[in-house]
């Protein structure tokens, strides 16, 4: 069998890019994880002191200024402690602007309506930064828990060598990456700044918002206020973290049937549409002014929402 040279050119030519390719993604992913691995150990070089790294840190998580923006918006100064942004108002309006323009111009070349570009630039301006936030805090959660059981080894194995308490969390916030090693290194910079364990473990948990650290923070408060082996209530908190870590993947399995036919059943009216305004432009064009077409097409959009909030909570399995 002889290939044709032409094809073997192709072929070589595919290989290249896709090598190419492949090389990029890898130096990017590996850049990302370098840059990211501890955001704290950054701000610890670029002050002295630990009076001055636990200030900056809260302020770059936005704590200190939570109290200024009073109990009205104290949902808003949770998500984004929990999101773990760097708290900036500045970058972040120069951002929502920049998106509110991109969007508003894109909405005014698609429809031809300033109010239409109008009311789109508003929405952004009003839901683009709470949703990213909260989309920035559901990964952060997700990490969070995926990494809890590991740093609880490395507390454990550290008590089991003979290191006191603080030096075993300590050791988690130099050793492991974010977030959970932010986390735990922000709670032993506020231990050697004078608050006990207790207070930097509840306080960790408020940051994170996250029930398996609720349950790591109660776990340190039952140990300080009953006694006993604090290293055996670990392991076996630990080995909790792992099994609902383990129930709540199976819960996503259980409802990927659910999740899939959410997806398809919302995007196929408008791939559909999509297709007829490609293919016969004037499907719609002729009758789309008239009422009872705009209120129909106002009345599915409606139905199509309730119906996404009903797949939603049928498939929001929580553990």
């Amino acid at each position: 069998m002889q290939l044709d040279g032409h094809i073997i050119v192709l072929i070589l030519v595919f290989a290249a890019v896709f090598t190419a390719g492949q090389a990029a993604f890898g130096l990017l992913t590996v850049a990302t994880q370098k840059r990211k691995v501890n955001q704290r150990l950054k701000v610890a070089d670029r002050v002295d002191g630990v009076s001055a790294l636990v200030m900056e840190l809260r302020k770059q998580r936005g704590l200190n200024a939570a109290g200024e923006r009073g109990k009205r918006l104290r949902w808003l100064s949770d998500l984004i402690v929990a999101s773990g942004v760097p708290y900036n108002p500045k970058k972040w309006a120069l951002y929502t602007v920049t998106a509110a323009l991109v969007g508003g111009m894109a909405a005014f070349v698609a429809t031809k309506n300033p109010l239409l570009s109008i009311g789109a630039a508003v929405l952004i301006v009003l839901f683009g930064p709470i949703m990213f936030l909260k989309y920035m805090a559901g990964k952060r959660a997700k990490a969070l828990g995926f990494q809890l059981p590991q740093a609880l080894e490395i507390i454990v194995r550290s008590l089991e060598a003979g290191h006191p308490v603080p030096t075993a969390i300590s050791l988690v916030g130099r050793e492991m990456s974010d977030p959970i090693g932010s986390e735990f290194g922000m709670a032993a910079d506020e231990i050697s700044y004078g608050a006990t364990m207790e207070q930097a473990i509840e306080r960790m948990a408020e940051r994170c918002q996250h029930p398996d650290v609720d349950l790591f923070a109660a776990t340190v408060r039952l140990q300080a206020g009953t006694g006993g082996n604090l290293t055996g209530l670990l392991k076996l908190n630990a080995n909790t973290v792992r099994e609902r870590h383990k129930m709540r993947l199976k819960i996503k399995a259980a409802s990927s049937e659910g999740r899939a036919s959410a997806m398809i059943l919302t995007s196929a009216p408008f791939i559909a549409m999509g297709f007829i305004m490609i293919s016969s432009p004037h499907f719609y064009g002729d009758v789309i002014h008239e009422p009872v077409v705009k209120y129909g097409l106002g009345i599915l959009g409606v139905w199509m929402f309730v119906g996404n909030m009903v797949m939603r909570r049928m498939i929001d399995l929580r553990l």
